[in-house]
């Protein structure tokens, strides 16, 4: 054979004997060992860690929703939210950006009283007889030394202002004197300048919430109308005030209507409207009132002080004393020193202090704000106060560009704040011996004041303690809350030129400060402020 037909032979005869031998192996029972096919292990993925969401994020969320929103888009929003034991800032939006705070300012005004009066300050009005006494009449003149003791009032004279002249009628009776041959006069002119305030819209200045302040105030500034109609069509309505009765005067010239719909096309009648004439001494009351109607109107009293007296001599007169009311120059008067006969004293400052912030009196805030200035530089004139005011704010690291402090009340249109520096004013009673006072003066959340009605059923009912500020397209809400693992929080959340319903402004606020108030705090990482 050839070579390459004998290679191939070989590897053929190569083959066939590792088949025979693989065969007898077999046939032998012999068994050869192939290692088992290696299974994958099964491959496990860790599960996702969807991070819980932090009080701060959900804080941020809100008002980055908010300030997105289109209705949001004409409106101005301030905030601020700050821990008050490590001071870091929570939440921060146009913080450092001057808003008009409303009745906000009165968080100001309470604190500038506080350091300024201090908690045992009592307003006193001395009371003062001139002239001469023979037998049980007085020849002269009942005087009245006021300096704006504003608890002459229902609300804080045993549901009647009247109780605060019993003092009076007792010293009188004490003396024997039945009869006074002159006048209740007030005297002294301790809050000089105007009785209302800079920058007031005036046509509010008959309106109870605008009531003037002067020396002395009776019933925080309100007089309140009653009228019903006669018993005829025709004839004219019938018209009490209360509580003076004879002061102002009143000039009636509204009549009794038919209490008939009109037809259709036919015009109604006009509404009974109560007005002062243009001196201010009388209010003309015109319109109609159906038959068998009554109603009630409120106004305030245009001139404090001649509210007072008159409120004083009624009260002696229904206690017995007569008060002639005669104008008297004679030796009785002339050349004589006035007799103290009583010193009346006011209702506590914390009380007073309450009566103002929790319903948001603006007469009594302007009082704090005059009694300020007045005890502080011997000036009751609303220069001084703003001045005094200033020096108080400077302090507490509040400077003249952080707010404009023209009024007490908040009332006035010049009134212009940063949120910084509410916070500071909130943070600067917080480190005061005063913050209880301070504290338990503002409204509580879901329980009485003007956010009586807001946020009940939230953890921030009972917890929340805040004051409210409302005027035209400006809505305000700052204060204290506790957070649900106890740390105190200040905020500030002022919003300024919405068009949108005041009730959705105040959605957002409440829904801020009941976050706060239902979650845990924890670590915060300050945020730069917007």
């Amino acid at each position: 054979m050839t070579g390459p037909s004998r290679r191939i032979v070989a590897l053929w005869s190569l083959t066939l004997g590792a088949a025979l031998t693989t065969g007898c192996a077999r046939s032998a029972g012999v068994t050869i060992d192939t290692p088992p096919p290696v299974v994958p292990a099964p491959i496990t993925m860790p599960a996702a860690v969807v991070p819980t969401p932090t009080t701060q994020g959900i804080l941020q969320g809100i008002v980055d929703s908010v300030l997105a929103a289109p209705m949001w888009r004409n409106a101005r929003w301030g905030l601020l939210i700050v821990d008050a034991e490590r001071g870091d800032t929570i939440l921060s939006n146009d913080a450092d950006k001057l808003f008009m705070p409303a009745s906000n300012e009165k968080l100001l005004t309470g604190a500038i009283a506080l350091q300024t009066l201090g908690l045992d300050y009592r307003w006193r009005t001395p009371v003062l007889l001139h002239g001469r006494q023979r037998g049980k009449t007085w020849h002269g003149d009942l005087l009245v030394s006021g300096s704006g003791d504003p608890s002459v009032s229902d609300a804080l004279s045993g549901g009647s202002a009247m109780n605060a002249f019993a003092p009076v009628r007792e010293a009188l009776g004490a003396r024997g004197i039945t009869r006074i041959t002159g006048r209740v006069r007030a005297i002294g002119d301790a809050f000089a300048g105007s009785t209302t305030g800079f920058g007031w819209a005036y046509d509010d200045f008959d309106a109870a919430y605008s009531a003037a302040v002067d020396e002395l105030l009776f019933n925080e500034g309100v007089l309140v109308l009653t009228a019903r109609a006669a018993t005829r069509v025709g004839r004219a309505v019938m018209v009490t005030s209360a509580p003076t009765r004879s002061y102002p005067r009143l000039l009636v010239q509204a009549t009794t209507r038919d209490s008939v719909p009109p037809a259709a096309g036919v015009v109604r009648p006009p509404r009974l409207e109560a007005v002062y004439d243009s001196i201010g001494d009388r209010i003309v009351v015109t319109g109609t009132l159906a038959l068998g109607d009554s109603a009630s109107m409120t106004l305030s009293y245009r001139h404090p002080s001649d509210a007072y007296t008159a409120a004083l001599t009624q009260s002696l007169e229904d206690g017995g004393i007569r008060v002639a009311a005669r104008m008297v120059q004679t030796s009785d008067t002339l050349r004589r020193a006035a007799d103290t006969v009583v010193v009346l004293q006011s209702a506590p400052f914390s009380d007073v202090l309450r009566r103002m912030q929790k319903p948001s009196q603006n007469q009594i805030a302007e009082l704090l704000f005059r009694t300020s200035g007045l005890l502080a530089s011997g000036n009751g004139s609303a220069d001084s106060a703003r001045a005094v005011g200033a020096r108080t704010l400077a302090g507490w690291g509040v400077s003249t560009s952080d707010a404009a402090y023209r009024d007490g009340s908040g009332l006035s249109r010049h009134d212009y704040v940063t949120l910084r520096a509410i916070v500071k004013v909130l943070d600067a009673m917080r480190r005061s011996p005063s913050f209880a006072t301070y504290r338990d003066a503002l409204p509580i959340a879901g329980v009485d004041g003007t956010i009586g009605n807001r946020m009940k059923g939230t953890p921030a009912a009972g917890n929340a303690r805040a004051k409210t500020g409302t005027v035209d397209k400006a809505r305000a809400l700052s204060g204290y809350v506790t957070t649900a693992d106890g740390q105190l929080i200040l905020f500030s959340m002022l919003s300024n030129n919405f068009t949108v319903p005041t009730r959705e402004v105040e959605r957002v606020q409440d829904l801020l400060v009941t976050t706060l108030a239902g979650r845990a705090l924890g670590g915060i990482a300050p945020r730069a402020p917007r």
